[in-house]
């Protein structure tokens, strides 16, 4: 986010844009690559910004949440577009300043985001500006965010050429979906065959309460045969199996981003008891969902102390 902004500065020859670091204490922050940040001010001394985003992991947590929350909602109340990148969306939403507002999720934390805020509007676009929350779902988009900035500031002219030096070929505006892998092959969900194309939407808005194949194919307008043939020659997998990995990755979302007990976990993916969940969790992903959240735990900071790792 900072690079195109220094990038416009140096090419326009003026300092149209300034930045600061902050974090909530003013201490250091390590990043998940162990990227350490020293801020430049805590976020009760911010003062009169323009813009504000939020840059965390799902399950971060401030210190002080009251206090926090409450300087982020003065900011917000006092003219600052407040938003969020990638996880940064989680603390964001906790604040209530996401209320009423669309949001976009990154695919991988979709069904931990819709467990933890089911009244909040996602949306699959890579931006949403919903005028004065500015959401993105990944890194590569918060720079697209950025040129978008640049365009409106310093013209297209700018912006076209702080892309060039980053070798940036396709700018992504609002309005452009994020494209989503397809399991095990080199392809994106939006590049699969109308019929299949269709029955992965409905199967991803069926996570919860399961659809029938049968039913499936009824839906998309042809016979579970060739269903399941034009299925499984896009993804490699029959519309049963594809189902059951894409129920898996949201119940891997609630495990490691959610502190929901298995249980419910498993009621969110539509499994009426724990056992199943737990068989096919261990099949997808070689062990079992206790031993996938204590690993991530290990990596986690939570109330700024560091879990112990056994």
């Amino acid at each position: 986010m900072i690079e195109p902004l220094r990038a416009a500065n140096e090419i326009a020859g003026v300092q149209a844009f300034q930045w600061r670091i902050l974090s909530e204490d003013g201490a250091r922050v390590a990043s998940s690559a162990q990227v350490v940040f020293d801020p430049d001010l805590t976020l009760s001394d911010a003062g009169e910004i323009d813009y504000l985003f939020l840059l965390s992991s799902p399950t971060a947590r401030f210190i002080d949440r009251k206090s926090a929350e409450g300087h982020l909602r003065r900011l917000a109340r006092h003219g600052t577009a407040v938003g969020g990148v990638s996880g940064g969306v989680f603390p964001l939403a906790r604040t209530g300043l996401l209320d009423g507002h669309a949001v976009s999720v990154h695919w991988c934390y979709e069904a931990a985001f819709a467990q933890e805020f089911p009244d909040l509007r996602m949306r699959d676009d890579v931006i949403v500006f919903d005028h004065p929350r500015y959401t993105v779902s990944g890194a590569a988009a918060s720079f697209d965010l950025m040129l978008s900035f640049i365009e409106d500031r310093l013209g297209a002219g700018v912006a076209t050429e702080v892309a060039c030096w980053f070798q940036h070929p396709v700018v992504r505006g609002r309005g452009v979906r994020q494209k989503t892998p397809t399991f095990r092959r080199d392809s994106t969900a939006d590049l699969l065959p109308g019929p299949v194309a269709k029955a992965v939407e409905i199967l991803n808005r069926n996570i919860s309460s399961p659809i029938a194949i049968e039913e499936l194919a009824e839906s998309v307008g042809v016979s579970p045969r060739q269903l399941e043939r034009q299925f499984k020659k896009a993804t490699g997998q029959s519309p049963s199996r594809y189902y059951r990995t894409i129920r898996m990755k949201a119940a891997r979302q609630l495990v490691l981003f959610s502190r929901e007990s298995m249980a419910r976990v498993a009621a969110a993916v539509g499994y009426e008891t724990v056992a199943p969940l737990l068989r096919h969790y261990r099949e997808e992903f070689g062990l079992n969902p206790a031993e996938d959240r204590d690993m991530i735990n290990r990596f986690r900071v939570e109330d700024n102390r560091p879990l112990p790792s056994a």
